[in-house]
């Protein structure tokens, strides 16, 4: 087959949904098929630049190329579902979140006026056709599929994301430090990490890597917390660096606030580590259980602190990645491959 993944991309920024796109093209072409991604620039500010984001991707004729027909396409985050083919697939990262579960939060950067109101109207209205037209949709997590459902009815099988690191990363000896590996923003809540890790009894070595637009403001806090010597940011790194460093580590801190999915907790599980999450964290918490693979705690710094203050207890540590493995042995490309074609027959 010949088949199009379609993904917004803002520019400068490479998260989780390219790594998704990379690694389901990588797929398809080792299963045999004619594999190409379409990426438009998106950017949701100002708001009223969103509608047209979406018509752009409406206006595009991806039904054949230099004369050759398209079999399929699949749709990945907003507004990229607003194609128009005879054979959609969607496999839902997200939608504009902003307008929907964070509308009326500090996440959010809508407000209450009539043209926030508008577009946020529009929006909606969009998503209920482009995504209804879907000749299937699945969603990147129970908690993905669900809020599609709340807020437009429709549903979407979920459809677990492997790594792209799957087939590289692996269990080592558990060092002395903790490991993020979120994207520097919001609502991934490092900074309720870090005034965790200055409440601990005994601070743990912390090594924080990614980039994002809260880094300074992190860094920031960091140094007024007094961890300079506790905390490293060492920004991006390259992919061996970053399998080396799941290897070693003692535990992974992932507690985002209501996440989508999350490749970090994934890749920690197959790396034998275990998460310390939250009880808010969304999508995580289908694959973390509280004291078998990981540590889930009420998303407060106190409570934060106790949990990763166990990490010093090494027997724990061991019995809690050792569970890791098992629950993402599953989580393969060849079961994704599989799914989507069959649902575009």
């Amino acid at each position: 087959m010949r088949i199009l993944v379609c993904g917004a991309q803002v520019p400068f920024v490479r998260g989780g949904a390219e790594l998704l796109i990379d690694g389901l093209i990588d797929a398809l072409r080792a299963a045999g098929h004619v594999a190409d991604r379409v990426m438009l620039p998106y950017s949701w500010q100002p708001h009223d630049r969103l509608a047209p984001s979406a018509l752009a991707w409406r206006l595009l004729d991806l039904s054949a190329v230099d004369g050759v027909p398209v079999d399929l396409v699949i749709a990945t985050k907003f507004p990229s579902y607003a194609v128009a083919h005879p054979r959609k697939i969607v496999w839902l990262v997200h939608q504009h979140r902003q307008i929907y579960d964070w509308y009326g939060t500090p996440l959010s950067d809508f407000c209450n006026t009539p043209e926030d109101v508008a577009t946020r109207d529009l929006v909606r209205r969009i998503d209920r056709t482009a995504l209804g037209e879907a000749h299937a949709r699945f969603a990147i997590s129970h908690n993905v599929a669900a809020r599609l459902e709340r807020f437009t009815g429709l549903t979407a099988r979920p459809l677990y994301p492997p790594s792209r690191y799957a087939a590289q990363l692996r269990a080592g000896p558990h060092g002395d430090y903790l490991l993020s590996d979120a994207r520097h923003d919001r609502a991934k809540r490092l900074d309720l990490m870090l005034r965790a890790i200055a409440a601990m009894e005994q601070p743990m070595p912390t090594r924080i890597i990614s980039d994002g637009p809260e880094r300074a403001a992190l860094e920031a806090l960091a140094a007024q917390l007094q961890l300079g010597q506790v905390v490293q940011f060492l920004g991006y790194v390259g992919d061996a660096e970053l399998v080396e460093l799941y290897a070693g580590a003692r535990g992974v801190y992932y507690a985002p606030y209501d996440e989508d999915y999350g490749f970090t907790t994934v890749q920690a599980l197959a790396a034998a580590r275990p998460v310390i999450t939250s009880s808010d964290a969304g999508g995580v918490l289908e694959l973390v259980e509280d004291g078998v693979n990981g540590l889930v705690s009420d998303p407060h710094p106190a409570a934060l602190a106790r949990a990763l203050d166990r990490l010093h207890d090494g027997a724990l540590v061991a019995r809690l990645g050792a569970a890791g493995p098992p629950c993402v042995a599953d989580i393969r490309w060849s079961r994704v491959v599989a799914a989507l074609l069959e649902a575009a027959r």
